[in-house]
């Protein structure tokens, strides 16, 4: 389940972040956000700008969309977030939902069941599996039907110069030769009021404002090897990882029509020797997958990598996807993570490019989501160091652990990690505050789907009954009407809570309401009327 960067060019270009003394130059193009790189995490906030009546303009290097599979795995908060940007049906028209991930050994003994079946908390399934290419192409599809969005492929960004009220990017036109950019000498500038750098592990944004990574020091080479059959055929298990001393591996979908293999290169392997036609074929012959039913679609080494971008912001620059942060694919959260993140930056941006909100509003979106992913990385690592044992003693120690767990009456194997956002934007000593949120089957006004779908995305309090929403002053009711936000409740004059999603997570918190952000993290549940109103106090507050 891994999310596989493109290869890239490791020349950068020269960058600098401070013009030259006396140096002026004219903007080709002014807007509101600029967008280096246009993968899935550029493409999303692109698309969630666009749609909030922004200008955005973003420059990919790259002519095309890349044609190869990279990641293959998203999660039920993913797919809320397609959800609010209106593609999450097209994106399930080219995915397929997988129910379990299973561990076994060398003898194809169970180790671990992890069961993902049903809907999560966000209202849709807890794992579906896709290639991203299409995926690519669905959201390339609606962001270029915005006339707000100016997408520059073929163009790579230079430089960037910081200035009081915005952002110079110096970009150049280039062409592909034999896989790799090269400039052609064609240049122009964009000033935009923030600029968003989603250019991948070697981002040329977070090379030009010097932002170092921290490094957890994991890391394995991996052969990973996707594969089109030719001819139907019924995988069991459909996703599973083989933790195999002699050579731990990987198998999963790889969306509708695919499959993926993922071998880990064993000591004294290079990435030259294993990264061939030859080694592919040989290593898929034990699955009976051969030239004559099935077709090579790609195969490259990569390094699973654990490590986050220091900074996440320098004054209107922001980092967001893997020019942020680098995970091991093991829990399948590398895409999901910079989805997130360009879920977070997305209203952010929004209250700020609309006067709603100061620029200060920006300060919490690294620590916020840092922390985050850094729980993600520890626990994708703590995966990868059961699956990546190689000596065969130590796998026998693990394989009798892992058994004798499975054997234990109730045992269940640990749920896929839904960590609490680091300190932010939200009310720290409110219960549920800075965790995700669910959405449930909702009636209202003759209308009846996910909440999101009846209400739109935007600041939410939801409440018990309509006396809590009566008790707010009158400073918090304006506030919440020139941010737009949602304010309802559920059963009598309010919307029917079909599923009792918000009446169980109320009771669970023992709150009367609760304030959801526009990225589906809760602010904070109020127990009563009066601590409500305090909690729109502290909110009114902290966006201004």
């Amino acid at each position: 389940m891994s999310f596989l960067k493109k290869p890239l060019d490791e020349a950068q270009s020269q960058t600098r972040t401070k013009p030259e003394s006396g140096e002026h130059m004219e903007a080709d193009q002014s807007v509101d956000v600029a967008i280096v790189g246009y993968g899935p995490t550029g493409q999303l906030l692109a698309l969630m700008l666009a749609r909030a009546g922004h200008s955005v303009a973003v420059v990919e290097r790259w002519p095309n969309l890349y044609p190869l599979p990279r990641a293959v795995h998203f999660d039920h908060e993913i797919a809320r977030i397609f959800q609010g940007c209106g593609v999450v049906h097209d994106i399930n028209s080219i995915a397929e939902i997988t129910d379990r991930y299973q561990w076994r050994n060398a003898n194809h003994e169970l180790l671990m069941d992890f069961q993902w079946g049903g809907n999560g908390p966000s209202g849709w399934p807890v794992s579906t599996m896709f290639s991203q290419p299409e995926l690519e192409r669905v959201l390339d599809r609606h962001v270029k039907q915005m006339p707000n969005v100016t997408v520059r492929q073929g163009w790579s960004a230079t430089a960037l110069h910081q200035e009081a009220d915005g952002v110079r990017l110096d970009i150049e036109a280039g062409r592909l030769v034999e896989g790799k950019w090269h400039a052609g000498g064609e240049r122009a500038m964009i000033q935009a009021r923030y600029v968003v750098g989603a250019d991948g592990a070697n981002s040329m944004v977070r090379q030009a404002l010097g932002i170092e990574f921290e490094d957890l020091g994991f890391a394995f080479d991996w052969l990973v090897v996707d594969v089109k059959p030719l001819t139907p055929r019924e995988w069991t298990p459909k996703t599973w990882q083989l933790c195999d001393p002699a050579r731990p591996t990987t198998i999963v979908p790889g969306g509708p029509g695919r499959r993926r293999w993922e071998f880990m290169l064993l000591p004294g392997e290079t990435a030259q020797q294993m990264n061939q036609d030859a080694v592919a074929w040989d290593l898929l012959a034990r699955w009976d997958v051969m030239p004559q039913n099935a077709e090579l679609e790609r195969h490259a080494v990569y390094t699973f990598r654990g490590r986050w971008a220091k900074d996440w912001r320098a004054g209107r620059v922001l980092l967001a996807g893997d020019a942020a942060h680098l995970m091991p694919p093991f829990a399948g959260q590398g895409m999901c993570s910079g989805l997130r993140d360009a879920a977070a930056l997305g209203w952010r941006l929004d209250a700020i490019l609309r006067g709603k909100a100061g620029d200060a509003l920006l300060d919490s979106y690294g620590p916020e989501r840092c922390n985050h992913v850094r729980e993600i990385i520890d626990f994708s690592i703590s995966l990868g160091k059961v699956i990546c044992i190689t000596d065969p003693q130590a796998a026998a120690a693990r394989d009798r652990e892992m058994l004798a767990a499975q054997a234990t009456p109730g045992f269940t194997a640990p749920d896929a990690p839904q960590p609490r956002l680091g300190a932010g934007l939200y009310d720290a000593h409110a219960s549920g505050s800075g965790w995700l949120t669910p959405q449930g089957l909702v009636e209202f006004n003759g209308r009846r789907g996910l909440f999101d779908d009846v209400f739109g995305v935007r600041f939410a309090l939801v409440a018990s009954n309509q006396a809590v929403l009566d008790s707010i002053s009158d400073a918090n009711r304006q506030a919440l009407q020139e941010h737009g936000a949602i304010v309802t409740h559920f059963g009598a004059g309010g919307f029917v809570d079909v599923q009792g999603v918000y009446a169980g997570y109320l009771a669970k918190h023992e709150a009367v309401a609760m304030l959801v952000r526009p990225d589906f993290y809760s602010f904070g549940a109020a127990r009563d009327a009066q601590s409500l109103d305090a909690l729109v106090d502290a909110w009114r507050e902290a966006m201004h």
